[in-house]
């Protein structure tokens, strides 16, 4: 008797683990289109952020000593795709694990402040060092050339820190480096491609002062918890 209570136990166990499974796989699913949003959401942000923090910034006047220099617009942009990628990637790794190793209390104040620092940083007028704009480096190309210059003159820019910074926010590498890398090549392929005609056209005040209020506005949003 106790032998087939158990018989007829098995299926009915083996048959609610089957639905339990159905249940879970239902809801991973359904939670993928907010996962997506998320990612969707650190991309945009990223992109729009950055490609207004680089207008007027050392690394876009770089872009026009390079492209009067050596006149070859596809190694250039080349050039300065890679090194983007580059530093770009190291700065989101970094952003992201310190994402994973801050409380969230810590976490949520260095972010704000952060932001805000940032966007009172864009504030400030940008300029390129002579060091820095030297691209007497005929030795590695035209492509080699941009790459070693221009990842060089993005360490330590507001460019940089800001990919720190939007990787611990929005804990998405891969979101944040796209978003980044793709608001650099926005800011500075036109300068490559068109040169001071570019650079004297943009109003370079009033784009950095949308920036600045786009990190002030993120800075606030951190810093009163609003998803973080």
């Amino acid at each position: 008797m106790a032998d087939a209570a158990s018989g007829l136990a098995r299926p009915m166990i083996h048959t609610r683990c089957k639905r339990a499974r159905r249940v879970v796989g239902r809801r991973s699913f359904i939670s993928r289109p907010g996962e997506n949003q998320n990612v969707d959401h650190a991309f945009l942000i990223s992109t729009g952020a950055v490609t207004l923090a680089e207008i007027g910034d050392k690394t876009q006047l770089l872009s026009l000593v390079l492209a009067a220099r050596y006149r070859k617009p596809l190694p250039i942009i080349l050039g300065v795709l890679v090194a983007t990628l580059v530093n770009h990637a190291c700065a989101g790794a970094l952003g992201a694990w310190l994402g994973s190793l801050l409380t969230p209390t810590i976490m949520r104040w260095a972010l704000a402040a952060s932001f805000i620092g940032m966007g009172l940083w864009i504030l400030v007028p940008d300029k390129l060092d002579d060091e820095e704009a030297n691209t007497n480096r005929t030795h590695f190309g035209v492509f080699g050339a941009t790459v070693v210059t221009f990842f060089l003159a993005e360490m330590g820019d507001k460019t940089q820190i800001a990919t720190v910074a939007l990787a611990a926010r929005f804990h998405d590498f891969f979101g944040v480096v796209a978003g980044t890398t793709l608001g650099m090549m926005i800011a500075n392929v036109p300068a490559i491609l068109l040169g001071d005609r570019f650079a004297h056209k943009l109003p370079t005040h009033v784009v950095h002062g949308i920036a600045a209020v786009m990190f002030v506005v993120l800075g606030a949003m951190a810093l009163f918890g609003v998803g973080v």
